[in-house]
């Protein structure tokens, strides 16, 4: 485990350790008498002697740590590698719930669904794809938290190929069926734009691509308005073109539920993503990432034609909608003993344990043990 600050400058509130000092400074100014037989021995003026010393010792070395402490809490400090690594099991809805609970024993059992809800739970209805499943698990579990998937014999809903996690996986097949998947098409989004002025060039091409999804007997759903303006209905899609911090509407929209593709100088929320679109050189155009409920996804490039020569391709419409709603679900079947995955992907950085909650209870302790201190009845009248 590290421990890290993510604002180191928050530790210039430690300038505040200097008035506890000064309160707790005593002067006390000493004269001491002077023995003389007759007036023409005594000074003209005597002069006091003082000397500098701290009282109350306890109250102002609990003053100085609560002070410390403060300034700690601003640095905002985070603990890595502290997660909790503790065995997953994860049980593919259709696995013989029986037997996987067997195979659980002390670790901790999660249906393979939408949120690993805890294996004490009913079984998930609704599917999902299980390689990507498998793929979210790996990413959100720490490094070095072992990963057993517990699956019945015959899988649906599997990706071309095998997954490749960051980690060994213990496969175990078990008994059990699960429900075949019936392809989904995929459904031309209605659209709406949202773009500043400097980034309405790039708007365009967007627009153009929109317009080209028409069907016959049903016009293209486009829109276009400025980046203010209100936010669309969760049923449509929304490219939002602008840089800076997404605005909280925003990112409440998309966790609530919507699809959202901002411009390459928007900062988005941190977590793993994953590339929906890649150009012909293998590099990223568009990334995905999950936010709450729903999908946020990011240019990585600016919409210029030297940036990203793809926006004069005849392909572009069709990359773009692909992108924006995924490709079409097909049935795929796969023998669980030939889909095991393989290691040597990508290793995410986990979260880091944010510390200013337990902080601030050791704060909030160390305040009322200070005011007890304070304001006690044995306490003399020094500051």
């Amino acid at each position: 485990m590290t421990p890290a600050l993510l604002l180191p400058l928050g530790l210039a509130a430690l300038a505040a350790l200097i008035i506890p000092l000064v309160i707790h400074i005593a002067r006390r100014s000493e004269q001491l008498p002077t023995d003389f037989a007759a007036l023409r021995w005594l000074r003209q003026k005597p002069r006091p002697r003082s000397r500098l010393r701290f009282d109350e010792w306890p109250l102002l070395i609990l003053r100085l740590v609560l002070l410390a402490l403060v300034a700690l809490w601003f640095a905002r400090p985070v603990l890595f590698g502290a997660g909790d690594k503790t065995a997953w099991i994860a049980v593919v809805p259709g696995a013989d719930a029986a037997q996987a609970r067997t195979l659980v024993g002390e670790g901790r059992g999660h249906w393979l669904a939408s949120g690993f809800p805890d294996l004490k739970t009913p079984r998930p209805t609704s599917s999902a794809p299980v390689a990507s499943l498998i793929r979210q698990l790996d990413a959100q579990l720490p490094p070095g938290a072992p990963l057993t998937v517990v699956t019945p014999q015959v899988l649906q809903g599997a990706d071309a190929e095998r997954p490749r996690l960051s980690r060994p996986v213990t496969w175990r097949v078990v008994s059990g069926s699960m429900a075949a998947r019936q392809p989904t098409p995929a459904v031309v989004p209605p659209l709406s734009i949202r773009t500043d002025a400097d980034h309405a060039p790039g708007a365009r091409y967007l627009q153009a691509a929109a317009l080209s999804w028409q069907t016959a007997g049903r016009p293209a759903d486009a829109e276009s308005a400025a980046l203010d303006a209100a936010l669309p209905k969760a049923d449509r899609h929304l490219i939002r073109l602008g840089a800076g911090t997404l605005p909280p509407a925003v990112v409440q929209w998309v966790e609530a539920g919507g699809t959202a593709l901002v411009s390459s100088d928007a900062a988005v929320p941190g977590g793993p993503r994953a590339t929906v679109w890649r150009d012909a050189l293998d590099r990223p155009l568009i990334e995905a990432q999950a936010l709450g409920a729903g999908r946020l996804l990011r240019f990585t490039r600016p919409l210029t034609p030297s940036e990203t020569p793809e926006l004069l391709q005849a392909d572009f419409p069709l990359q773009l909608k692909a992108a924006l709603t995924g490709p079409a679900v097909q049935p795929a079947r796969v023998a669980a003993t030939d889909y095991a995955p393989l290691t040597g992907g990508r290793a995410f950085d986990p979260e880091p344990l944010d510390l200013k909650p337990w902080l601030a209870v050791l704060i909030g302790l160390l305040l009322l043990g200070e005011r007890w201190l304070a304001t006690r009845r044995s306490r003399g009248a020094i500051p």
